[in-house]
């Protein structure tokens, strides 16, 4: 009797297990259809374009991630529907299904991981500060007294306070929604510095108009690994775009993503390129 209770619990567990499990592509294959979500405002990762459609260097490697499972499921069309993100919904977005895979500039960490999940990594950058000039802001023991802007509830702002508090430096912290909403303040003057990721920040340096004159920190107060973010319990998924995308690396096709959306910023770095070699995992 406790053998046949203990089986049936164990195959009701099974089923949960089962039943709770995604298959996105099934979902994919069954309906044509891949949806991605995108940022507006993160150039040069993830932008809307001058004709408003989607580009960017993150953008760019979720099409070829988007043609390599068109490949593998052996599908003669597959429809690309691109769904607009903010960072604030970003990580719901894809836990509720409302998009495939999250194609922007989202950090892989363990606290996202308990919702989401994450492809091989894309991108490896720091957290830094685009600072007025005359703030003086050459590292974070410079910030005491600043007023410094940050998009709330991400990685970046965890790591701010973070390295404030190490180095016991008092700051004023003005909370924001969106980067647009920071690069404004600054540009404005109504904050001493943006701290963001270095490349967005240097892609802000060479685009925006300020009142006062723009300096980039010479230091960086995190690391932010990017992955692409994918729905969790979806090992099938999962696989699928990581072949995609460790493809992308193998062939090289990287160095032609980074050359079109960064290579202004010049040559990867040792890091990146330590990355993009890491990544070409075999067959």
């Amino acid at each position: 009797m406790r053998l046949t209770l203990v089986l049936a619990l164990l195959a009701q567990a099974l089923y949960c297990v089962n039943a709770g499990a995604a298959d996105t592509l099934a979902r994919i294959k069954s309906s044509g259809e891949i949806r991605l979500g995108y940022f507006t405002t993160s150039a040069p990762f993830s932008a809307a374009g001058p004709n408003k459609s989607p580009e960017g260097y993150s953008v760019d490697l979720c099409q070829r991630v988007a043609a390599g499972i068109q490949r593998q499921l052996g599908l003669k069309q597959l429809k690309t529907t691109w769904v607009e993100l903010a960072p604030g919904d970003r990580i719901e977005a894809v836990r509720a299904g409302r998009v495939d895979i999250e194609c922007g500039t989202t950090t892989w960490s363990f606290a996202r991981q308990q919702s989401v999940d994450f492809s091989l990594m894309t991108f490896i950058d720091g957290a830094s500060m685009l600072a007025t000039a005359d703030a003086g802001i050459k590292r974070i023991s410079d910030a005491g007294g600043k007023r410094i802007a940050v998009i709330s509830d991400t990685t970046t702002e965890k790591a701010l306070v973070a390295a404030l508090a190490k180095d016991k430096v008092q700051a004023q912290i003005v909370r924001v929604a969106t980067r647009e909403e920071g690069f404004k303040l600054l540009v404005d003057a109504s904050v001493d510095a943006f701290a963001s990721d270095r490349f967005l920040l240097m892609n802000g340096l060479a685009t925006l108009n300020s009142k006062k004159p723009l300096r980039l920190m010479d230091e960086d107060f995190s690391v932010e690994p990017y992955a692409l973010v994918l729905p969790r319990d979806d090992a099938g998924f999962r696989l699928a775009v990581n072949r995609s995308l460790a493809e992308v690396f193998r062939s090289g096709e990287i160095s032609r993503v980074y050359d079109r959306w960064l290579g202004h910023f010049g040559k990867p770095s040792l890091l990146l390129s330590a990355l993009f070699y890491l990544q070409q995992v075999p067959e």
